[in-house]
């Protein structure tokens, strides 16, 4: 079975303000109705390659290929309003002065009344919003207006829609349901979305694909799964956990460090650091001495810091299995040779990351 052509090609795009790269070399492709996650730092690029892909924003090099025809690049650029892509802004930027119906058929000025109204009335049914159809947005709650607003994005039958930060100004319970209804609704359509978020946890949960991007260029890119457990750079790893990093040195076939001795890579040479996500750490009964110095409850796992013997940094190891630790007890701790992520020194330094940290907003 052959591969589908891409819904959306992205080349080598670039994008600059004055000498800041906003975008620099930016590739990836998005197959029909895949959902794709732009992660990343605050001013890393996800917007601007947003406001790009619409059509608000020109690029400077590479290209975009919007259904296999060239909509950015070399001496053509198709203008937003004749790309069909939908966009839900992160404040709505619903009409204040129009109702719920009258905001989703906004943009279906092109079709007859009839067809309007029809399509409107599809749109409500299927959100389940038919209750809020005549209210102003000042009447709607947040999470109504967020609904309001994906009605209004999804009304024209977009080739992709663009939604940039689209569950942020919602309270957390709030926002795991609603994150919820728009995903199922999403992959219900066929849609093909491109989301961009600073959470990556969030990242993770709802892409098909997650794409992880750095100060304009795409460090890592694929799914979740690959991403989280097999990450390719010491940036992504930080990322997308917190970590402990551990100095080792290359003995023969084997890495020495302050935990024991794991596998080397093959290809591995110089100063590496192990990096050691908390709950890949355990308590067990042969191996390395610890301290406890602080242990913190979090609901359903417990977060304790441990300090090791020829380790500068504390180590943090989180558990559901509540054991009831004291400070200043003496334990053994442990970890699988296969739960150790190896990266080189040099590039260990410039992740970026504070040592344990996760992406910041």
């Amino acid at each position: 079975m052959s591969k589908p052509e891409p819904i959306l090609k992205i080349d080598n795009v670039s994008r600059h303000f004055g000498i800041i790269a906003a975008l620099d070399g930016v590739s990836f492709e998005i197959a029909p109705g895949e959902i794709v996650c732009l992660v990343g730092h605050s001013g890393c690029g996800k917007s601007t390659l947003l406001r790009v892909i619409s059509g608000v924003e020109k690029i400077d090099g590479g290209t975009v290929v919007l259904a296999g025809k060239t909509v950015s690049g070399g001496h053509v650029f198709v203008e937003p309003e004749n790309r069909n892509i939908g966009f839900m802004f992160q404040d709505y930027a619903l009409f204040p002065h129009l109702t719920a119906r009258q905001n989703i058929g906004f943009g279906l000025r092109g079709m007859s009344r009839k067809d309007a109204m029809a399509r409107v009335d599809d749109i409500i049914s299927r959100l389940g919003i038919g209750a809020l159809a005549e209210r102003y947005p000042h009447m709607l709650s947040g999470g109504e207006q967020q609904r309001i607003a994906l009605a209004r994005a999804l009304a024209p039958q977009p080739r992709i829609l663009l939604m940039d930060e689209p569950f942020s100004n919602l309270d957390r319970g709030l926002r795991d349901t609603i994150r919820h209804e728009t995903l199922t609704l999403l992959r219900g359509l066929g849609t093909t979305a491109i989301i961009v978020t600073h959470d990556p946890e969030e990242a993770l949960a709802i892409g098909d694909k997650v794409v992880l991007m750095h100060k304009g260029k795409v460090i890592e890119s694929g799914t979740g799964d690959a991403i989280y457990s097999f990450p390719q750079t010491a940036y992504a790893a930080a990322f997308f956990s917190q970590v402990n990093r551990i100095p080792a040195r290359r003995s023969g076939d084997w890495l020495d460090s302050a935990l024991g001795r794991f596998p080397a890579p093959c290809g591995s040479s110089g100063p590496v650091q192990l990096f050691i996500r908390p709950q890949a750490l355990t308590l067990t009964v042969n191996g390395t001495v610890a301290t406890v110095s602080a242990r913190v409850l979090l609901g359903e796992i417990e977060e304790v810091t441990l300090e090791v013997a020829g380790l500068d940094d504390p180590l943090i190891m989180r558990t559901s299995a509540q054991r009831g630790l004291q400070v200043g007890q003496s334990v053994t701790i442990g970890v699988d040779a296969k739960d150790v992520l190896v990266f080189a020194a040099d590039e260990t330094a410039r992740s970026a990351l504070p040592r344990g940290s996760l992406a910041a907003e």
